[in-house]
This record gives structure tokens, C-alpha cells and sequence, in this order.
């Protein structure tokens, strides 16, 4: 199989049950409701949102974060994985209790260990949440902007996407933009394709988390394709959350056929039973894709990601190696 790469993951939900269930034993909480037999168990979109908190609220501490982002992607590098860049949220910080700095710089702390270890690099894309409003969103760009960490490469926004006004976020957008981060934005997932054109047309992101909604209407299609808009897609996660039905209706084989530059990502991994490698043997199985195809992928998620030009050499470097 060929090395692998990830640019679309919440880090609060990267962390899987046997690293949950370490952390509700130092704090005296009782996962079974949601953990049983080694798996989370949520039933629709409130249960996994209730599975979900259960579990970040088990990350409290500088510790906490640094084992999170270091046990993840050292996790990615066993299974193959070179890069790898995770969702952060100023917001989530401060309800467990931290600064976002300390946040921020202890994630960044596990990332540097796990590289020290398997060589994997990782970088952060700090995220404002939607429906928590323009204010909130604003607030997490200056944070990135601001925050002055060499692992914060990017901005982008997540929350319900079908809250608020996208055009009343383009300040926000600009404060990333005018401080060098790279620019993504999740839309097209619960949205539908009116959400990813909105994005295109106010935010003007490089890439779309998701996206797939696209897929409703050709001519947006055609658009992404000319513009070479790179789209961060979660086959695993939308048929779980199902957004479409099955992977016989997945639109990745589509989008693909169509020109667009898709990439593969896991979203929240152990939430939706997969992990990067699974996504990868997905694609194989379900899109017909070729170890050939796929390290295109990964190709793609390198090309697309939110580094310098020389990280982005040696990442091309170590691909080519594997050829």
C-alpha cells in the first residue's frame, strides 16, 4: 500500500477508545455508555455528539493534549503516514480550562514527539465553529494570527454549516489571509452544493473540508476543477453520518473523473470505525483505486498542504523514495 497523508481531522476526535478509556480512569469517569467492546456506540447525529463530548472532556491538562496529538500521530505513522494536519479549537480550550496558547503549544509538543519518533511531520489549522457565531470566529482567526506557533499553518471554520450568513464571516477570513495561514472551510457536507459555491465565492479558501455536495450541480463541479480548489474528502465519515447511502453513491469516483483534486481524510476516525489507512483501503475496494491512483492522492494531500516550500520538497521526496 502507499504511504499516506492527512490534511482534514479533528484532533479531539482523533483519540480512540483505549486512549478515552486511559483518560476516564484519571478522572473517574465511566465511558461504557459510550465505549463498549473497544468501539464508541452512538445510534444519530446527537448520540455522537454526546459520545464525542464525553470524550474531549476527558483532555483537560497541557498533558493531556500533548498525549493526544503525539499517540495519534504516531498511531498514522505505523500505518503508513508522512503528514499529517489537525483541526484545533481556541473554543474547545477554553471550556477545558486552558489558554489557547497552552493549548495550542502543547499539541504542538506532542506533534514534535511523535515526529522525534517516527518521523511523521504535523501542522495545526486552528478553527473558528460556525454556530457559535461571527464574534467567536473572528476571535479564533486573530488567535491564529497571533499565536506566533511555527506549527499553526492554517484557518478554516467547521460548526453547522447551515448557520449564519457565510458572508458575514469574510473578516474573519481576511484576518487569517493577510497573516500568511493557508485557508480551508468546511462546507457541502450538511450543506448542500449552495454552501460550497457561498464558500468559493465569499471566503475564497485554496481547499473545501468535504465538498461532496458539489456533486449536485456540474457547472460548481466544472468550477473546482478549473480553479483547482482541493477537496478534503471523508468517504467513511459520510456514509456513517449518512450523507449518502452507501459507497456505490459516493461522489469521490465523480468528483475525480471530473478533474477535481480529491484527497482521502478520516474526520473524527474512531467515531466512524475507520482510521487514514481503512479510508485508503476504501478507495480501493469501493472506487476501484490502484496503488498508483492512491499515491496520487497522497500526492495531492502533500501538494495541497499547509507548509513551506522545503517541508513540502522533502514530503515529495519520501514519496517518490517509496515509488
Amino acid at each position: 500500500m502507499p504511504l499516506t497523508a492527512e490534511i482534514h481531522c479533528h484532533v479531539e476526535g482523533a483519540a480512540d477508545p483505549e486512549l478515552v478509556i486511559r483518560q476516564a480512569r484519571k478522572y473517574g469517569a465511566d465511558p461504557s455508555p459510550f465505549i463498549q467492546n473497544g468501539s464508541f456506540v452512538w445510534h444519530d447525529f446527537t448520540t455522537f455528539l454526546q459520545a464525542y463530548d464525553f470524550a474531549a472532556d476527558l483532555f483537560r491538562t497541557e498533558e493531556d493534549y500533548a498525549r493526544l496529538t503525539e499517540h495519534y500521530l504516531t498511531s498514522l505513522a505505523r500505518d503508513g503516514a508522512i503528514y499529517s494536519e489537525v483541526f484545533t479549537s481556541p473554543d474547545h480550550a477554553r471550556r477545558a480550562g486552558l489558554s489557547p496558547q497552552a493549548y495550542t503549544n502543547a499539541l504542538g509538543e506532542g506533534m514534535i514527539r511523535a515526529r522525534d519518533k517516527t518521523g511523521i511531520e504535523g501542522r495545526m489549522i486552528v478553527t473558528g465553529v460556525r454556530h457559535f457565531g461571527v464574534e467567536a470566529v473572528e476571535a479564533a482567526a486573530r488567535f491564529a494570527a497571533r499565536c506566533g506557533h511555527p506549527l499553526v499553518t492554517g484557518f478554516g471554520m467547521g460548526g453547522d454549516e447551515r448557520m449564519g450568513d457565510i458572508e458575514d464571516f469574510v473578516r474573519a477570513f481576511e484576518i487569517a489571509r493577510e497573516a500568511g495561514l493557508g485557508i480551508t472551510v468546511h462546507a457541502g457536507e450538511f450543506g448542500g452544493w449552495e454552501s460550497v459555491a457561498g464558500a468559493l465565492d465569499h471566503l475564497k479558501p485554496s481547499r473545501i473540508g468535504h465538498g461532496v455536495r458539489a456533486i449536485e450541480n456540474p457547472d460548481l463541479v466544472r468550477r473546482i476543477a478549473a480553479e483547482g480548489i482541493v477537496m478534503e474528502c471523508c468517504p467513511g465519515s459520510n456514509i456513517a453520518l449518512k450523507v449518502f447511502d452507501g459507497f456505490p453513491n459516493h461522489p469521490f469516483p465523480a468528483l475525480l473523473a471530473a478533474g477535481c483534486k480529491v484527497t482521502l481524510n478520516s474526520d473524527d476516525p474512531p467515531y466512524f470505525w475507520t482510521t487514514l489507512r481503512n479510508e485508503y483501503d476504501l478507495a480501493a475496494k469501493h472506487f476501484g483505486m490502484s496503488e498508483k491512483a492512491l499515491t496520487a492522492v497522497t500526492r495531492t494531500s502533500i501538494e495541497a498542504a499547509f507548509v513551506d516550500r522545503k517541508t513540502r520538497s522533502a514530503l515529495l521526496a519520501r514519496l517518490e523514495k517509496k515509488r
